[in-house]
This record gives C-alpha cells, structure tokens and sequence, in this order.
C-alpha cells in the first residue's frame, strides 16, 4: 500500500502529489535531528522522527484521510467524523520496539506531538492510560522493522535524576519534533507560506549595523563630550565589548538608571553571539512599556525588518508576516519578548508554547529587569537557567541597576541560587560607576515617624512645577490623585495600556518644554520608562523600588551641570504596602534603614537586602514545580500539572475587558458587529484591555456595565465608567503588580 502523510487540494481541483508517509518521516527526523545537533541529542531527535507518525501507517488510519479528505471519498472509513487518533499508537509502539526505558523518552514527545506534552498519570489524557488503550498489531511492518535500528545508544550528559534535567530535556527534545513535524507539514501543504521564512541579516551584518549606528551616534552626541551621564554610558559600552570576549556563561550588566544598558547590552550580545557562533539574541522584558520602547529603540538601529517582537500586546499590523512566522519557532536573529513568554515556556506543555524551545539553545539571552524576577518561581527559574548554560550553549546577561542575588550564599544554604563565582560583572569599576553617575540625594523618613497624611502629601507636591510620587497600590493612587490639582497625571494599570502610553507621551513632551507638571503613579513606572524628573517622591517600598523611583529622577544628570542633585523623598503612607511581597519588601527595607543605612541606593546594599526578602519568602517554589517534573522510577513526569501551576500572572482570580478609550471604542463596536475579523481586531484591541479581580467583573456585570460582544470576551458598555483621566472607575482590591505584565 501507498502509505501517506497528508494530502493536498489545488486550486483546480485536482490533487497534489500525496506526501508519502514514508518521505515525513525521514524529512522530519533529518530536521529535527538538525534542531537537536546544539545540545547533542540528534540520534534522539532522528529516532523521534522516525517514530511521530506511525501511528498513521494502519489501513484504518490511510482509509481515513483518503475519506475525509476527499481525495479518495470511495475510500472505507468508518471514522466520518472527527479526527482518528495516531500519537498514542505511536508512542506505545516505540515503548514496544525499543523498550519501556529508552522509548519512553520517546514517548511523551510522539503521545504529545499534537495535543502538548502528558501528565504520565492522573487523568484519562495521560500517558499511563493513553498507552494501555493505544493499539499497534495493525502498523504496517515496514514502520515497525524500522524502529530498533533506531534506538540511541545513549545521551550526553548524566541526569540529575532530582530536578528538572530529564524534564526539560524531554522538552527540548519535544520542541525539535514539533518544529521538524510542523515545518515540514507546511513546506508541502503551504509551500508559498514556506518560502516567506528566514531572510533575516546574519548575526555578523547586525554587528555592522549596530557598529554604524553607534558611531554615528556618538558624533551626534560630540558637542556632549564633557556630560558625565554621556561619558558614563561611553565607558559601560566599553566594558561590554571587552567582557564579551569572556567565555559563554553567566554575565551581570550592573549599572545606574539611566547608564545605557539597553544599546550596550546589546553590544555585549552581539560581540559574544559573533566570537562565539551563537545564533540569536533573545530580549526579555517584564513590562508592556519596556518592551515597546526598546522594540522601537533596536528598530532604530536594525531597521523594522529584523526585530522579532513576540507578546500579546503587538498588532498584526505592527508586523510583517515574515516575524509573525517567526514568533511560532523565534527562527530569527533577534527575538524581544517578555517575561511571562519566555520563563512559562521553559515549563509549557502546550506545542504552540513548546515549538520555539530548542531555538533558545545556542542564545544570548539578556534578563532585562531581572530584579522582577518573580520570587516564589525563583527556585524553578535559576535551575532551568543553570542547565540552559550548561547543556543547551546558552549565556545569559542578568542587567538591571538593582542586582537581585543569584548565586548560592553561604549564610542561606537552603537558597537554590547559581554556582557561586559563576556570575562574571561585565562592569569593570561598579562601584566607582555608580558614585561617578550619582544624580540624586535621597531623603528618608526619620526613625519612628508617623505616616503622612494624603491631603498634607497632596499640599506639598502641589507646591512643586515638575514632581512624580509613586505610591505602591492603585487606590492610594487614585486617593492622593484626587486631592491634587487639575491637571495632575495619573498613571496605573486601570488604565489600558494605549492611555498609559499616551499620558506617558504627554508627560514627556512637558518635561521637555520644562513647563508644570505633576504625575501620581503606581510602580508601574519604575522599571524602565524614561522620564527624567528633578523631584521624585516614593511611598517606603523594598530597596530596588526606591532605587528604580530614583531612576526617574534627574536620569540625564542635568541638574548636575548647574552644581545640583534631584531629589527623592522616601515617606511613610497613610496605607501600608499590599501584603506579600511587596510588605515584606517595604518592612526588609525599613529594617535596613534603621540599622543606618546611608544610601539606599548604592550597589552595595542590594546584595545583603535581596539576600534577606529571599530568607524571607514563604517559598522560592511557590508551586512546587521542581517535585512536580521530578521523575518517578519508571519516568512518570507530571509536564501539563507543572505548565498549569507555572502561571506568573495567576489568572484564576483575574478576568480581562475591554474598555472603550478613544479607538477602543470603535474597535469593540466593529468586533461585535463583524466576526469575520475577529483575530485582526482581538489583536488590535489588547491595547484597550483591562485585567480587573473576578469579583469587581460580577459587580461590573451585576449593575449592567458589562457585555459579552462574542462568547468569552466581556467589554464596557459605557464610557462613563472609563475616565479619560484615571482609568476604569471600580472600587478597589489588593493589588497586584503583575497586571500590566504581558504574555
């Protein structure tokens, strides 16, 4: 019999050539034994290949895709409707050719290849129960004959059996078959989609460009020669390119608010991806406003056609179809995504979340912000970082002014930090940078003061023309904002994220002009949003939320050349902190302070403070992740309860709206009337969505506010509930920072 794979329909009718089950076998194994070659495991990958599809080499199996295909309608099948299952045959019989120890690496890969990796046991998906129902006495003998000559003779390394080894492995190794499999699906099916992959520069004509830009740059900037901020951020570019000869591994980029590290990590990246045949650089950033910025940053040095943006919040519009490809697999020189993408990739079972993985092998990857790594998946993180560099040729450039404690620590021995000494500084003289680019004087609350109160507070930043003060939760926010002055911004995450984009924009155009303006804002501002106040206020907060507030504050070191300092006004609010983290960072804080601490914004103290909120936590493994993917003795690993319980942005007591701010409006109002764009438009609207707590959306729905414009997506009925100044109008709940994180 003709054994095939897929078969395709032409635009006149007839029929291509089938795809010969035969041929997708061999092509996806060469390809995905080609994905693999990075972290030696080719033999594995090849073997995977080999084995995905022959589940489909049975009669019942051919007669179906004949049948419900078209292609060959006379074709018996007793499956009409529906899809026949092949995976699960597929697994049980690599487990029966090359046996339950080896082939059942195997197995979860060919079981999942479809439907995302398996839990081994708990549920009638699960491979345990997926393998006693499977049936393999009908695969043709000629798929079975082949599957013994298959069988690895080994792996590369040995596993540590009591982390997430063996488990991300099985991963990688997942990711290389679902790219091979799907690629080549597409390469037959779609052969015009097919070609418009790739064409991106090579890593070396990127360093030309960057080299071209940065020169230019620094002759533009000539008439600044004598700013210290600009010579700082000449000698932190230096050191990059001189630390990039370093051999691959764990790098730290600590610099001040303000020093450069966007366009210098960038240099680093691209030196050492050069010297040391590395084939992308993968960007990642916490927050919405970061990533549009430096996106908008490296288009000016790269140009739009070779920065691969990947997260939600990004308009099809705002990208070719090219990158949009790109994003499925980050088959691409320059990859800028988020947090939440990359860190629950490395734990997903999904395959739309797993095909990328194996092209993180063989990266640079820059952490940007890496202080906001969360803390209760900080156990789970640093592991999968620590094998990434190990097995899989990955260096990572950890760069944030505030340097959270990754290493192991000697007085906290149960911390599951990197191997001590193997985090390098890139910065030749931290201290010495850090005291060079000293722009501002902090002032802290005096011991034992009482908190201030919001109209008192209000008074004194009335007082001041160009003043920022965060405060730590939204309805603090919109209390002290509404004892303000007209005319005062506000900014939190009850605010979609173009409103946030726009009030940014306006706020920056009047420092500019140096005309009044006052901004009261949550922390949302802290981490990477270029203002540049000469006033900043900060409700007490942990010590990296003070220094990141002091990065707004006469960032450009302006007032230095008039012989000042900005100033920074740590106070005590009238509302504490919201409990968890962000209390215990506010009291660790606090608690440092009183032992007399002079500058809490100095590098020195954030080692001993970072040390301290981690000791702190409750867990570094929230969610018990590592015991989740800890392999029994016969290899049950619980893959979709750990991608489950790996959420960053826990969104079960979360729910999603849209609101109708400017364009917004006109968008929800085309959703509802025409699905035929329904993907365009969501796309577009991520832009006006808001994520509110599960009980504010009953109350929102309980008094009308609410409509369900097609099934699952809720949006604000009326713009009287959406002010044009401070956002979605609803009574408060705790806070959470993570709300205006993007996937």
């Amino acid at each position: 019999m003709n054994y095939i794979a897929h078969v395709r329909p032409l635009e006149n009718g007839d029929w291509a050539e089938p795809q010969s089950l035969a041929a997708h076998l061999k092509e996806t194994a060469e390809l995905a034994a080609k994905f693999a070659k990075d972290f030696n495991s080719s033999e594995w990958a090849y073997a995977l290949g080999m084995c995905h599809d022959c589940g489909k080499g049975t009669l019942e199996w051919q007669n179906y895709i004949r049948n419900n295909s078209g292609y060959d309608e006379d074709a018996s099948s007793e499956t009409s409707l529906g899809k026949l299952e092949h995976s699960g045959p597929g697994a049980k019989l690599a487990e029966e050719m090359i046996g339950k120890g080896m082939g059942r690496f195997l197995s979860y890969c060919i079981a999942g290849h479809h439907a995302g990796l398996p839990d081994w046991s708990g549920s009638p998906g699960a491979l345990e129960f997926r393998l006693q129902k499977a049936k393999t006495e009908n695969v043709a003998e000629e798929f079975r004959t082949l599957l013994p000559s298959l069988c690895p003779k080994g792996f590369s390394w040995q596993f540590n059996p009591n982390g997430l080894d063996i488990s991300l492995w099985i991963r990688m190794l997942f990711s290389c078959l679902v790219d091979a499999d799907r690629l080549n699906t597409e390469e037959y099916m779609d052969p015009e989609k097919s070609k418009k992959r790739k064409g991106y520069l090579p890593i070396v004509e990127l360093q030309r460009c960057f080299n071209s830009y940065m020169k230019n740059k620094t002759k533009r900037s000539s008439e600044t020669a004598d700013d210290p901020v600009y010579t700082a951020r000449q000698q932190v570019l230096a050191d990059c390119r001189t630390a990039a000869e370093m051999v691959p591994g764990f790098f730290s980029l600590n610099v001040p608010t303000g020093g450069g590290k966007t366009l210098s990590s960038m240099a680093f990246a691209l030196r050492h991806a050069e010297k040391y045949d590395k084939k992308r650089i993968i960007y990642v950033i916490p927050y919405t406003s970061i990533i549009e910025q430096n996106a908008n940053v490296f288009r000016d040095v790269f140009g739009d056609d070779e920065i691969v943006e990947h997260h939600a919040s990004l308009d099809d519009e705002d990208s070719t179809l090219r990158s949009r490809l790109a994003t499925e697999n980050w088959d691409a020189p320059i990859i800028i995504t988020t947090a939440v993408q990359f860190f629950e990739s490395l734990f997903a079972a999904k395959t739309s979340r797993c095909r990328k993985l194996h092209n993180i092998t063989d990266s640079v990857i820059i952490l940007d912000e890496a202080q906001l790594v969360p803390i209760e998946f900080l156990s789970p993180i640093l592991e999968a970082m620590r094998l990434l560099t190990e097995h899989y040729r990955v260096s990572f450039v950890i760069c944030t002014a505030t340097q959270p404690v990754f290493e192991e620590q000697k007085n906290f021995p149960q911390f599951p930090g990197l191997p001590k000494g193997s985090v390098r500084e890139i910065i030749q003289d931290v201290p010495g940078l850090y005291k060079y680019l000293n722009r501002v004087e902090v002032m802290l609350p005096k011991e034992n003061s009482d908190p201030v109160e919001w109209h008192d507070l209000a008074a004194e930043l009335s007082d001041i023309d160009q003043v920022l003060c965060i405060v730590s939760d939204r309805k603090s926010c919109r209390e002290l904002h509404a004892l303000m002055p007209k005319g005062t911004y506000h900014l939190s995450a009850l605010m979609c994220a173009q409103h946030r984009s726009d009030v940014i924009a306006e706020i920056k155009d009047k420092l500019h002009k140096r005309e009044s303006v006052r901004v009261i804002s949550t922390q949302l501002v802290e981490a990477g949003v270029d203002i540049d106040f000469p006033v900043v206020y900060r409700a007490m907060a942990g010590l990296d939320s003070i220094a990141q507030a002091a990065g707004r504050c006469n960032r450009e070191g302006k007032l230095n050349a008039e012989g000042k300092l900005g100033k920074v006004v740590v106070f005590n609010a009238p509302r504490r902190a919201p409990a968890g983290t962000l209390r215990k960072a506010a009291e660790t804080a606090e608690r440092l302070c009183k032992q007399g601490l002079e500058n809490p914004i100095d590098q020195s103290v954030f080692a001993p403070y970072f040390t301290e909120l981690y000791w702190k936590a409750n867990s570094l493994d929230g969610k018990g992740i590592i015991n989740v993917l800890k392999p029994t003795p016969s290899l049950g690993i619980q893959f979709r309860s750990a991608a489950e319980l790996f959420k960053i942005i826990d969104d079960k007591n979360q729910r999603t709206i849209l609101v109708p701010y400017q364009e917004g409006e006109k968008l929800i109002a085309l959703l509802k009337n025409n699905t035929q764009f329904e993907r365009k438009l969501l796309r577009k609207l991520q832009r006006y969505t808001i994520n509110i707590y599960s009980n504010q959306f009953v109350e929102l729905q309980r008094r009308g506010s609410l409509e369900e414009i097609i099934p699952g997506v809720f949006a604000l009925t009326t713009t009287v509930e959406y002010d044009k100044e401070i956002g979605l109008l609803i009574d408060e709940m705790p806070n959470n920072p993570e709300a205006f994180m993007v996937i």
